[in-house]
């Protein structure tokens, strides 16, 4: 199993896209990248504790190649929108990786490297050695599929799982 932090907007969207795939074994809602010793979710959306909301996806590179969860990262978000996605705004919502060591770092540099080739604009997803890690509250796991009739769910989240369905058929879990 290997597990990859990252960072592209609402949590809520990253838990709701990888739980679709194939090969993904966990993800959990989470905050890492900041200062503070214990940030909460009403903490973090002040902005001020340099946390992002991240997920940790977990999954099994002989179902789904490190490569395609990379690649679906960045098929889910607009990695050239600066400390924001869509309506979030803030450094809370902004594009980032957050490696756990060297080789992961290049895993991510060249998932970077294959988006830049895609998206017009330049990339600004920031990625950077994984701090502490912070779960999130217990109601933001699995939010999408507890919440599905939320209307942030149907407006952001629905579209985006979707899309990475459509996009990464071969990947998808069987219903």
């Amino acid at each position: 199993m290997q597990t990859f932090v990252v960072a592209g907007g609402c949590f809520w969207c990253l838990d709701a896209v990888y739980r679709v795939l194939d090969g993904v074994t966990d993800v959990v809602s989470g905050y890492t990248g900041g200062e503070s010793a214990h940030p909460t979710y009403e903490s973090v959306c002040t902005g001020r504790t340099g946390h992002a909301e991240a997920v940790a996806v977990t999954f099994d590179p002989d179902v789904i190649p490190a490569s395609v969860i990379l690649d679906v990262f960045f098929t889910l978000h607009d990695p050239r929108q600066l400390n924001r996605q869509g309506a979030d705004v803030g450094t809370q919502y902004r594009s980032a990786m957050f490696y756990a060591d060297e080789a992961q770092r290049e895993l991510f540099e060249a998932a970077s490297g294959r988006a830049a080739e895609v998206w017009e604009g330049g990339i600004v997803t920031e990625i950077s050695p994984l701090g502490t890690w912070f779960e999130a509250e217990g109601y933001h796991q699995d939010f999408f599929a507890k919440n599905p009739g939320q209307g942030y769910c149907l407006a952001v989240a629905l579209p985006k799982v979707n899309k990475v369905r459509k996009s990464y058929s071969k990947y998808i879990l069987a219903s």
